[in-house]
């Protein structure tokens, strides 16, 4: 289990998986076990508060655990990514134009819309995890865009693991699709700026969920559900949000479900000012969100549940020095998933796909990358994987 703990509890051989708070700047080069007192009081020394460690892999001494001996399986996952992908795009194409019916005052047609969400959930409903994997395919130059279609998929994702009504998903689907189409009226030059924001740029970025209250009330057949969730997007249960500074009496559980699913992308996403964080610190900043009382709490121990400590579609490194991806999860060891090896670290180089239950193996997870840190490209990993089959 991953947990959260004081820099004074941390012990010799606790395996820290990452900082959570600290007063310095100090980044953690990579997950992996304390070693002696010495490196805790370096620790304290740079400022670190508070942790993150996998209470499962806590051992006395940390010895090297030996590469263990590997099986073919089949990846389901990787098989589905073509077509997951395929629908991803096609819904971006639909996100650009309804961005440009706004831009040119045109009334938005509903009926694309309802068309693509209802092709989003049947293929969540068939296979959650191709979608998820799809959105750590992103590109940073389409943050607009692919956000507001990502936020969508894991608004689908997460009601349906809720066991939500599928009509009731659907209309949380649209209002997630079309929650930020009012940026659309906000400069570019200052949604894409790389700096602070002054006050008076903060209070036009603001203004951008009002310009989408207006724009999805015109919207003919639009339902009073699909405009909740895009109104309350970035409202936070201690009254601290905008633009109606709601707190939690006023918000319901799907605005506070969209408001997670936005901000768990907005951090996990490259921008073109901003690199992404992992999926574990996005996590972590969830849970302090959530501590701070702006996220509800027990939600985002379901969404994290619900996508799994390492979502399906992720990279990690593995004590063997490969590289691997997130291909399923296992219910009853959640630090434990289901991977694919492709590459040698050691070799910098491809190597033949082979899959891993880490439950059932030795090899074991050492942390989160992305395929940036290795010089790699996540649509040629996609693609080598595939062609493995």
């Amino acid at each position: 289990m991953i947990i959260k703990i004081s820099i004074s509890d941390l012990k010799k051989g606790h395996f820290v998986v990452d900082i959570v708070e600290q007063h310095g700047t100090y980044n953690l080069t990579r997950a992996g076990h304390i070693k002696n007192d010495v490196v805790i009081n370096n620790l304290k020394a740079k400022g670190v508060v508070s942790l993150l460690i996998d209470t499962t892999k806590t051992i006395d001494d940390a010895l090297s655990v030996p590469i263990p001996e590997l099986h073919k399986q089949s990846g389901p996952v990787i098989l589905e990514v073509t077509k997951a992908k395929k629908l991803f795009n096609e819904a971006k194409k639909l996100q650009q134009q309804v961005f440009l019916d706004v831009k040119y005052g045109r009334t938005i047609d509903i009926g694309p819309i309802i068309d693509a969400t209802k092709q989003t959930i049947a293929a969540i409903f068939k296979n959650p995890d191709a979608l998820v994997c799809v959105i750590n395919i992103r590109n940073k130059n389409e943050y607009l865009l692919e956000h507001s279609v990502s936020v969508s998929v894991l608004m689908t994702v997460f009601a349906r693991f809720l066991k939500m009504d599928r009509k009731i998903i659907q209309q949380l689907a649209i209002g997630a699709f079309l929650h930020d189409v009012g940026k659309i009226k906000i400069p570019d030059q200052i949604l894409n700026k790389a700096g602070k924001l002054t006050a008076e740029e903060y209070r036009l970025i603001q203004q951008h969920v009002n310009y989408s209250i207006d724009i999805i009330k015109a919207i003919p057949k639009i339902s009073p559900l699909s405009l909740e969730v895009a109104a309350v997007h970035h409202e936070r249960l201690d009254g601290s949000g905008y633009p109606f500074n709601l707190k939690q009496t006023d918000i319901s559980n799907y605005g506070a479900m969209i408001a997670i699913c936005d901000v768990f992308d907005a951090l996990t996403a490259d921008r073109c000012y901003k690199d992404s964080y992992s999926h574990i610190k996005a996590f972590s900043i969830l849970r302090e969100l959530a501590f701070q009382g702006k996220l509800m709490p027990r939600l985002v121990d379901l969404f994290i549940k619900c996508l799994g400590v390492y979502p399906v579609g992720t990279l990690v490194e593995l004590n063997s020095h490969r590289l691997a991806i997130v291909e399923s999860r296992n219910q009853d060891d959640p630090i434990n998933p289901k991977v694919r090896c492709f590459y040698s670290i050691e070799k910098q180089r491809y190597i033949m796909a082979k899959d891993i239950n880490l439950a059932k193996e030795a090899d074991f997870i050492i942390r989160g990358v992305k395929a940036k840190e290795f010089n790699l490209d996540m649509n040629r990993i996609i693609e080598f994987l595939l062609l493995e089959g």
